[in-house]
């Protein structure tokens, strides 16, 4: 099992997948069928891997919007690394993710096939539908303990200090888009090993998250990952 991998996907799904908009959302799709492709790059600018997004359902109850995101990680060889998909819900004023949905399915199937007991705890990550310079946005985190007998493991993925730092122009292979940079802590902690980073994030209304870089604790470019393709 590669616990880097798992806790990377976990971050990646809870604090950095802003997409589309819609009446209800600015920065997540609500319309079916829309596509997003982000290329991941290592600190030496190589291609780690390409991530596919595709919104699969749309659900309209009880004045809520909830979307479901179907994503394909396929790595620098082109081999299907993972599939899995997780839930949007839009309240009108923003969007929240639900953090049981944030383990990816495929892995949590073949943990449980294998007799493994799993709970999964967090706080559903929101992010507001108005976003300004000087704005602070809410911590989130998501903890997954696993039990299998004699192996015990939790992995906990905190994100903290998120603020809304400017706007500013960027430009990727998918174009240039006029985007809000958020920057933001995170610690991952896999039993013994803790791993903390900051991240900046640049998003951009109609059409979610344009770019993300990655710094180590030493202030170093560790990755980045950008908009590589989108439709709607």
């Amino acid at each position: 099992m590669n616990i880097k991998f798992l806790s990377s996907i976990l971050f990646l799904f809870g604090t950095t997948m802003l997409f589309g908009q819609n009446s209800c959302s600015k920065y997540y799709p609500m319309e079916e069928g829309s596509t997003f492709q982000y290329t991941m790059y290592d600190k030496k600018d190589k291609v780690e891997g390409v991530t596919d997004y595709v919104v699969s359902k749309v659900e309209n109850s009880g004045g809520n919007t909830t979307a479901t995101m179907e994503l394909k990680f396929t790595d620098d060889k082109g081999k299907n690394v993972l599939e899995s998909d997780y839930n949007i819900t839009c309240t009108g004023d923003g969007v929240k993710i639900d953090y049981r949905s944030l383990f990816p399915s495929q892995m949590k199937k073949q943990y449980e096939d294998m007799g493994m007991e799993m709970d999964i705890t967090g706080t559903d990550i929101q992010i507001p539908n108005s976003l300004s310079a000087g704005q602070t946005l809410d911590d989130a985190n998501v903890n997954v303990s696993m039990d299998m007998g004699a192996m015990k493991m939790n992995i906990n993925v905190e994100t903290y200090d998120r603020k809304v730092e400017k706007e500013e122009s960027v430009t990727t292979p998918a174009g240039t888009f006029n985007c809000y940079l958020i920057t933001e802590k995170s610690k991952s902690k896999v039993m013994m090993s803790n791993m903390e980073t900051s991240n900046k994030v640049w998003i951009s209304e109609g059409v979610g998250m344009i770019k993300q870089e990655t710094y180590g604790k030493n202030g170093k470019l560790m990755s980045r990952m950008e908009l590589t393709k989108f439709s709607k």
